[in-house]
């Protein structure tokens, strides 16, 4: 491994943070990460851990057969991932997806990132662009960037900041849950990561209840704008819980609170709608007393309990097509680096997967030596293609890989038809993609 003296910088220590610190120091380069809390802290966090989850606990599906986010997984593991190591030592049980203990997790990559001789964590607020000597930074400010940066890039590049709002998820305590009106399993009884295939609650809800909730919703009282947010997107992939009801009655019962595969013990039959409650943790602007008021409409969640009631913060994101190269770099200033949800990639694994590749990228170019990204036929390759070079919104999705040119075989050599074809030529990719990563490790 080679070493060299003069440290890069990273600025932020959430997820693509510590992970791009992570890949930095782990080529043997000294790395610096900046991270303001607790010196200043944001709307969102509670700690001043490293990697904090300020949302969901979860990282989605972890199958990498069927699913591009579960592919992603397991790249990243292959490629030294922390905060895949990390989400592995401290999984819940939660069907088919990889949910994690928010305060463990970030525990543990906090000790890791202080623990590595290559690593130092200053805790500082960087107020605009960074030093001028600061030869390398990888910028993973993450949704609250701070003011004073964000308007000094915007500066820099002439690009309207971009902005959106994002859903924090109430907590409730586990014994103020009537166990007499809820039961537990996974969709379709689906055992996951850690799981038993009876890993979230369930709390059923007939015609009239669902109707009445939605009611309370749309009539709830809604925390105001201020003059700056008035305008501000929303995060599609994290809508609050009472936009999603405007945009129809049923959306919620056809979405997050779908019914399918889940049999109700009291009527052997699926529910008319079903909020499941996952280990650790529905997403509002409502206020709080209105939360708690609704909220308790729920069967199972009468005499609920709050460790946290749900709400909104800004996020920012960059036009990272029209700014970045193919690198990462910002093409008006190239000793700066992005990675993470400022990007615009949606979710947890994909904005630390971005610091991942960030992270190798600036330790190669510091260390004098070639690097290429992953190719288009991976998860990792193709969001990096995605945010570089096609439009700004999307995350790890299956449409975004090339086309499979193999016809998918059963065991005796005949073509798959029908409905399983889509399945295996899903899986086909799949494995064409960790073959290609792990060509690349190879390579790198």
């Amino acid at each position: 491994m080679m070493l060299k003296e003069r440290p890069l910088h990273v600025v932020g220590g959430g997820l693509a943070g510590s992970e791009a610190a992570w890949q930095i120091a782990t080529a043997g380069v000294p790395v610096i990460v900046h991270e303001m809390r607790p010196v200043r802290m944001t709307e969102a966090h509670q700690t001043e851990n490293l990697a904090e989850l300020v949302c969901s606990n979860s990282f989605r599906s972890d199958d990498w057969a069927n699913n591009a986010v579960g592919l992603l997984h397991e790249e990243m593991r292959r490629a030294g991932s922390l905060i895949m190591a990390a989400g592995d030592t401290h999984k819940l049980p939660a069907g088919g997806a990889l949910a994690v203990d928010r305060d463990g997790f970030s525990a543990e990559v906090t000790e890791r990132l202080a623990a590595h001789p290559l690593i130092t964590i200053a805790r500082e607020e960087i107020g605009g662009l960074p030093p001028d000597d600061w030869e390398s930074v990888v910028v993973a400010t993450g949704p609250l960037t701070s003011p004073a940066l964000g308007e000094a890039i915007g500066r820099l590049t002439g690009e309207g900041e971009l902005a959106f709002f994002d859903a924090i998820a109430p907590i409730v305590h586990l014994h103020s849950v009537d166990e007499t009106v809820v039961w537990r399993q996974s969709r379709y009884d689906k055992a996951g990561p850690g799981g038993t295939g009876a890993d979230y609650i369930n709390c059923p809800m007939n015609k009239e209840e669902y109707g009445a909730f939605i009611d309370a919703l749309l009539a709830g009282e809604k925390t105001s704008f201020r003059e700056w947010e008035a305008n501000t997107p929303y995060f599609e992939g994290c809508l609050p819980i009472e936009v999603m009801a405007e945009r129809g009655r049923e959306t919620l019962r056809f979405g997050p609170m779908k019914p399918v595969g889940l049999d109700d013990p009291r009527t052997g039959r699926w529910p008319y709608a079903v909020v499941q409650l996952r280990q650790d943790n529905a997403q509002t602007k409502l206020r709080h007393g209105e939360q708690t008021r609704i909220f308790r409409m729920i069967p199972g969640l009468q005499n609920a309990e709050f460790a946290r009631l749900g709400g909104l913060h800004r996020n920012t994101f960059l036009n990272s097509p029209r700014l970045l190269d193919g690198q990462l770099r910002l093409k008006a200033m190239p000793r700066l680096r992005f990675a993470g949800q400022i990007t615009g990639v949606e979710g947890y694994v994909e904005s630390a997967a971005i610091g991942l590749i960030a992270g190798r990228f600036a330790a190669a170019e510091s260390l004098g030596l070639p690097l290429t990204a992953p190719p288009v036929t991976t998860a990792l390759g193709a969001l990096v293609a995605h945010i570089t070079g096609g439009h700004i919104e999307g995350g790890g999705e299956g449409g975004l890989f090339p086309p499979i040119e193999d016809s998918p075989t059963d065991a005796t050599g005949n073509r798959i038809k029908g409905k399983e074809r889509g399945a295996a030529r899903k899986r086909l990719m799949a494995e064409r993609a960790l073959a290609d990563i792990d060509g690349w490790l190879r390579r790198v």
